[in-house]
């Protein structure tokens, strides 16, 4: 462990979701038609993950 942080390689889990899923959760938030039960659902994540999501591209 110690040698892969020297080298910049130690990463955490990676996000089960990116790029489009991303994005196209989002604008079905804006909507206002889906709630995060039903996104969590959608795109088979975690709550959590979607209030991540959401705080991340509303910066």
């Amino acid at each position: 462990m110690a040698i892969a942080r020297d080298k910049a390689k130690l990463r955490g889990k990676q996000p089960k979701q990116s790029g489009k899923p991303q994005m196209k959760l989002c604008r079905m938030h804006t909507t206002d038609d889906y709630s995060i039960s039903d996104l969590a659902e959608v795109f088979s994540v975690s709550r959590p993950a979607v209030y991540r999501t959401l705080n991340q591209h509303q910066m």
